[in-house]
């Protein structure tokens, strides 16, 4: 059941500068093989439900495990038979918007 979610997994108590344990967080997302990208508030995940559901777990976990209250927020779009959402969603808008603009592969996608 292909899953695309926009996930956004950060540390909450430990200073105001996060980027240290962002950029951890997001190590783990992309070295899954999933496609994923990245943006300032969240990243997005696509994939199989249980696999997407994994990384997300073991993503939580860098931060969880070493005993930081760790804050999870997520949003899932669940939509059986497609695949390659990430990138079609935002090119569907942009030729709605009569825009010719390429989107950039979501890492770990193929080309």
């Amino acid at each position: 059941m292909n899953t695309l979610v926009a996930v956004a997994i950060a540390p909450v108590g430990v200073g105001d500068e996060l980027v240290e344990y962002v950029s951890e967080i997001i190590r783990v997302i992309r070295a899954s093989g999933l496609p994923s990208r990245t943006n300032s508030m969240f990243t997005e995940i696509e994939g199989e439900w249980d696999e997407v559901m994994a990384v997300v777990k073991e993503a939580t976990a860098v931060l969880a495990d070493r005993g930081i209250r760790t804050e999870v927020v997520l949003k899932a779009d669940i939509r059986p038979g497609y695949e390659g959402m990430m990138e079609r969603k935002v090119r569907v808008v942009n030729e709605t918007l009569g825009e010719d603009v390429a989107v950039a592969p979501a890492a770990g996608a193929s080309a």
